[in-house]
């Protein structure tokens, strides 16, 4: 009888290991894509999230108005090592605006090589953890006359670099340096689009451009170049990372795609039928990309499909929901 009943205490014990639930340190916490993050983490109810962010009060008021202050704990990057002992560590420190690339172009490298170092310097002392850090697929270069492929090579000047390359070759260096520690559960996650209403909007992006246009009433000029980009789903991304999660998932580099990417006149036309965006073609206006203008800037590259990743939404869906969201929310 003493053998069965130790044998069911072993049996609870371990069901509560099983449910015990995952420790997840998210860094650059008010970030536009860490914030889908955080409330679809906290939705899924299985992880305990550490916020870590240079703004504690911004950060605090995004938990209040989302209801998500159960289960998140606020922290400050001093204590990142000592706060908790972490399952999971996702990086989504960067800069986000391209205005800065042009005004603070050393910053790149500065910001991406502090916190990378950060989180490489616990894992060397916590090799369990998996880190998963959002790279970009700046990483391919700035020749997207073509989309990216598995098969893609870099073109660098390496002789002539602009700061256009500056925000790639950061990502690119940073890989390198994962790739390099085998060892480790580190997985990359390019992300070539993502729109949400968390976006900045003070930020120079094609969708944000189009919303200050909406505000304004003023007339968006566009090139007559009919562009293409991927914006991922929120949704989407959130299944992406559970899924960078599995055991069987190591040192690994993954390409982040929606179901399909969007053109820019499709793009253009939704906003004009459904919103009354109006738009002329000029000849020849200035690029407003830091980053090179990326005729084709989006994926082929399904190698995520390998560990599960199917995308539901459309870019132009999710364009729709992120849209539909943010009116929501400025009219709450």
């Amino acid at each position: 009888m003493n053998r069965i009943k130790d044998e069911l205490k072993s049996l609870n014990r371990n069901a509560s290991t099983a449910r015990k639930p995952k420790k997840i340190a998210i860094l650059g916490a008010t970030g536009h894509i860490a914030k889908n993050l955080i409330i679809g983490l906290a939705a899924a109810q299985e992880y305990e999230l550490y916020l870590f962010s240079r703004s504690r009060d911004r950060m605090a008021l995004f938990l209040e108005e989302n209801q998500l202050q159960e289960g998140a704990t606020l922290c400050e990057y001093d204590q990142f090592a000592r706060t908790a002992d972490y399952d999971v560590i996702i990086n989504g420190v960067g800069i986000g605006d391209p205005r800065d690339l042009i005004q603070h172009p050393f910053r790149v490298f500065q910001i991406t090589e502090q916190y990378d170092n950060l989180i490489l310097d616990y894992l060397h002392k916590h090799p369990a953890a998996i880190y998963i850090n959002l790279s970009s697929g700046a990483v391919y270069g700035s020749d997207f006359d073509q989309p990216a492929t598995y098969g893609k090579w870099l073109k660098l000047d390496s002789n002539h670099l602009s700061t256009k390359e500056f925000y790639g070759i950061s990502k690119l260096n940073m890989e390198a340096k994962h790739r390099s520690l085998g060892s480790y559960r580190i997985v990359d996650l390019r992300i070539f689009g993502f729109f949400s209403a968390f976006i900045d909007l003070d930020s120079r992006y094609l969708l944000t451009d189009i919303i200050q246009h909406l505000k304004s009433g003023e007339v968006l000029s566009t090139s007559a170049d009919n562009i293409v980009r991927d914006y991922v789903h929120p949704g989407d991304f959130v299944q992406l990372i559970k899924l960078c999660m599995q055991d069987k998932v190591r040192n690994e580099v993954y390409d982040v795609y929606s179901l399909k990417p969007a053109l820019k006149f499709e793009i253009l036309d939704y906003f004009a039928e459904y919103h009354g965006l109006k738009y002329e073609i000029q000849d020849n206006p200035s690029c407003n990309s830091i980053t090179g203008s990326k005729n084709n800037y989006y994926s082929l590259n399904d190698h995520a499909a390998g560990i599960g990743y199917q995308p539901t939404y459309t870019s132009l869906q999710s364009i729709e929901s992120g849209y539909a969201q943010l009116c929501r929310n400025k009219n709450s």
